[in-house]
């Protein structure tokens, strides 16, 4: 069953099963203190383990206070005058402790080494470009071969529609005129940030720096959307996306334990950010 996302005092928060957690996607006008025991109690109900949430550092006192704790922030303007607080609260001890740490601090250390790299340039026959309502069928194609289960229905062309005409930017690599690898960017304006996600090439296509090429061609077009932070969760286990973040001057921002559950398992996830010039 598919986690589902409904408005608790305010509210935007997605939760289910497949993550056993409740996230908090956007507090909106609900008051911090009675919301943070409200996601602590439903979460004790349903047998969540894990309660996260994406909130205004304004916002993350009575969290705090109400024993969550702070796992990353990044700046909610290109200034880095106000930031968003990623907090956690966890109903189990086991979720708290990754089963790995020490692998996860070697894809750290690997990054660490990196400097800033341009792209490979696209060899000819292939091509970046915005993704169109007509794409959705391939894109629905390409994200249910990637992504056998994912914290959000990237494989509903309904949804990949309605997320692209409100706030979501969906960017593919185009090879002799069909997909081959994919990204978006989730817009918000009123807080300049955008998370950059979604990432997946076809196996057969694998190699080539594809992810590079379609993170920078969504960093150039932000800016014209009114945002300047973009920045990533990223699976805490993959060298090869961790690499192409901190390869793009993305800064290291905190690590979000046994976070999400994507492709069967519940996995750790890496956030990093960007400011982008003006």
């Amino acid at each position: 069953m598919n986690d589902i996302t409904e408005t608790i005092l305010d509210a935007q928060v997605q939760h289910g099963l497949e993550s056993r957690r409740m996230y908090v996607m956007d507090i909106g006008k609900a008051d911090p203190s009675l919301l943070a025991e409200k996601l602590i109690s439903r979460s004790r109900e349903a047998g969540y383990t894990k309660i996260f949430a994406k909130i205004p550092d304004t916002s993350s006192k009575p969290f705090l206070s109400s024993g969550y704790i702070l796992e990353a922030k990044i700046p909610r303007d290109p200034d880095a005058e106000a930031f968003t607080h990623f907090l956690a609260y966890y109903l189990d001890e086991e979720r708290r402790t990754p089963e790995n740490p020490d692998y996860l601090q070697e894809v750290l250390d690997l990054c660490s080494e990196r400097t800033f790299s341009s792209p490979r340039p696209l060899k000819e026959g292939t091509i970046c470009e915005v993704c169109s309502p007509e794409d959705t069928p391939e894109m629905a194609r390409i994200y249910r071969e990637v992504f056998p289960s994912y914290p959000f229905p990237i494989h509903d062309l309904e949804y990949l529609r309605e997320t692209m005409k409100s706030h979501v930017l969906y960017c593919g690599i185009r090879k002799q005129g069909r997909l081959a690898a994919l990204a978006s960017a989730e817009m918000y304006p009123s807080h300049s940030q955008a998370e950059m996600t979604d990432f997946a090439t076809l196996p057969e296509h694998r190699g080539n720096g594809y992810a590079s090429v379609l993170l920078e061609y969504m960093e150039q077009r932000l800016p014209g959307h009114g945002i300047f932070v973009p920045y990533t969760i990223a699976r805490a286990v993959s060298p090869g996306m961790n690499i192409t973040f901190a390869s793009a001057g993305y800064r290291f921002s905190g690590q979000l334990i046994n976070n999400t559950q994507i492709s069967g398992s519940i996995e750790s996830m890496n956030v990093w950010y960007k400011i982008l010039k003006k």
